[in-house]
């Protein structure tokens, strides 16, 4: 299917908005889920942009950025994702394979302004010690607004400018290069998982770890809501353990402080 003007331009208008956020990190709508889903509605399919989400943020879960160092783009991989999926028919598998290059060239031209917005420091440096606050505002605000608008123009070009190359060259891979993007992108979003996990685990939370494996995996449900459900009331359980857990520790120490100790003889 292909993608209007109309629809090109709200892509990049989503682009701008997740652009910004992504910049602050404030509300966290530049994640896969969120700009997959986004984009979907934006295309005319919702469903598309649900599943596309869901399958690219466990691919990107463990990508964070830290200090200078920047990840593969989200946001590219959220659009593209589901623009290359609505295109060119691919399932939303294949289409994380094939986003992956717009991700990689939103990644450079991050670390390329990164680069570039070091000369802006002397200006803030400046101004911070005049106490402008104006000027610092501004000086402050353009590298957001340039970043924000960068989004909107790569997603325009690639979303409706270049859909016609993009769909060409889908149509004229050979049908195991397609069945390894299938392949890739299914993978993905185990590495992605097993990166947040190898941060996130402690021995302390993996039966909870194993219990939704087993729930979501050899319980047929109709959707993913019970185990949804599951992790809540787990995490519920945990959450009143723990500050159970810290009273006692608190009224121990209280009582400890009360009447002396081992310390005065008692």
């Amino acid at each position: 299917m292909d993608i209007t003007l109309t629809q090109g331009i709200i892509l990049a208008v989503i682009a701008i908005i997740a652009g910004f956020d992504f910049w602050l990190e404030g509300l966290y709508i530049f994640r896969p889920m969120i700009v997959c889903t986004l984009t979907g509605m934006a295309l005319g399919d919702t469903t598309l942009g649900v599943v596309a989400g869901g399958l690219t943020e466990l691919a990107f879960a463990g990508l964070t950025p830290a200090g200078g160092t920047q990840p593969p783009n989200p946001i590219l991989a959220g659009v593209m994702t589901v623009v290359l999926a609505h295109t060119t028919g691919s399932n939303p598998s294949t289409a994380i394979g094939l986003a992956l290059p717009f991700s990689f060239l939103m990644q450079y031209i991050i670390l390329f302004y990164y680069s570039i917005f070091s000369v802006f420091m002397q200006k803030a440096d400046k101004y911070a010690e005049e106490a402008d606050t104006k000027g610092f505002a501004r000086i402050t605000i353009l590298p957001m607004v340039i970043v924000a608008l960068t989004y909107g123009v790569v997603v325009f070009l690639s979303a409706y400018v270049a859909q016609e190359p993009m769909k060409d060259l889908v149509n004229a891979m050979p049908k195991w290069l397609s069945h390894g993007f299938e392949i890739a992108g299914g993978i993905l979003p185990a590495v992605g998982f097993g990166l947040l996990m190898k941060v996130m685990l402690k021995g302390k939370y993996l039966p909870y770890l194993m219990i939704g494996f087993l729930a979501a995996s050899f319980i047929k449900f109709g959707n993913l809501l019970p185990v949804a459900v599951i992790g809540a009331a787990a995490a519920i359980y945990q959450f009143y353990n723990d500050k159970e857990k810290a009273e006692l520790e608190k009224r121990v120490a209280e009582s400890g402080n009360v009447g002396g100790g081992y310390e005065d003889g008692i």
